[in-house]
């Protein structure tokens, strides 16, 4: 399996460039529709191959544990710390710009900044770098690089479940029996024990606001950011266009990027908002032409573990 993943590991970046090859064949809505259908059958199918080669891995009794390997479970981090990932995004995103413009922004963290929550890293990390990379190009475009992008974190405040959430999901089957009268009910409802253990509280949701005073987004580019294969980049950088860090699932397997383009083949925001979505999350982006661009990045944790 471990092979599998390996083999396909650049098909995404294959699909790019064939489509960008033929997109004078094929509509922009023909490309996107496909794309998005496959993409996210293939973070379904990936992550579920990842998990299994990654759980594999640590079962073996010559796998070396540690403090950050504890936190955990397959490729699912319980503890996942946003700042943590932000910074590191920072740092990759940074040294692009360097190496491209010769210039580094900034960038500061505020809110929440010790949140954590149950989810997949590299989906984050992805996410958190072509969004930081759009900030960071448009500040810098835009010759205002001496403001820094502003990073909020918020995390959403536990909500309880009820004992009326549990009994929503009990599955009735030959092997299992559950009193419904009046007085079961009345008895269930009054304890804490029982066959049912009630869970604590919802999973953590989180999210991020990525602030850029670089100038927002043309209206006559807006209604076209969640297209693939869009890019405000000109065809001769697109078709050069290497992105080691195209598919955040590659870097499970293929850790680290190289890449020394800032823009390219325009599939950051449409992926991303995949990767988002794919957990009950999303990305929203709210610009105002002549000053910046908010965008909002909420994500859903996988559950949690007290």
């Amino acid at each position: 399996m471990a092979d599998l993943v390996q083999t396909h590991a650049n098909t995404i970046l294959t699909l790019a460039r064939g489509f960008l090859e033929c997109r004078k064949y094929v509509s922009p809505e023909e490309v996107t529709l496909f794309i998005d259908r496959h993409l996210r059958a293939r973070i379904g199918t990936r992550l579920i191959a990842e998990q299994h080669i990654a759980l594999h891995l640590a079962s073996q009794p010559d796998a070396k544990g540690d403090a950050m390997q504890s936190r955990y479970i397959g490729v699912i981090d319980s503890e996942l710390r946003p700042a943590d990932m932000v910074k590191s995004c920072e740092n990759f995103v940074g040294e692009i710009c360097e190496l491209k413009y010769g210039i580094r922004p900034s960038l500061i963290i505020n809110g929440q900044a010790d949140a954590s929550f149950t989810h997949v890293p590299v989906h984050l990390e992805y996410i958190l770098t072509e969004l930081l990379k759009n900030a960071f190009r448009a500040i810098i475009e835009t010759g205002h690089e001496r403001e820094p992008v502003e990073v909020t974190i918020a995390a959403a405040p536990d909500v309880p479940h009820t004992k009326l959430d549990e009994l929503r999901n009990i599955s009735i089957d030959d092997q299992s029996a559950h009193d419904f009268s009046q007085d079961g009910l009345a008895e269930y409802c009054s304890t804490w024990e029982g066959v049912l253990s009630p869970l604590q509280s919802a999973a953590q949701n989180i999210t991020i606001r990525i602030r850029d005073h670089g100038g927002g987004i043309s209206p006559d580019i807006l209604p076209h950011i969640w297209s693939y294969s869009y890019t405000t980049y000109g065809d001769d950088d697109a078709a050069m266009a290497d992105n080691g860090n195209i598919d955040g699932l590659n870097a499970i397997t293929n850790s680290g990027g190289n890449s020394s383009t800032i823009a390219g083949l325009g599939y950051g925001l449409p992926l991303g908002r995949a990767y988002a979505e794919y957990f009950g999350g999303s990305i929203a982006v709210q610009s105002l032409y002549g000053w910046g661009t908010d965008v909002y990045l909420t994500l859903k944790g996988l559950g949690k573990i007290d």
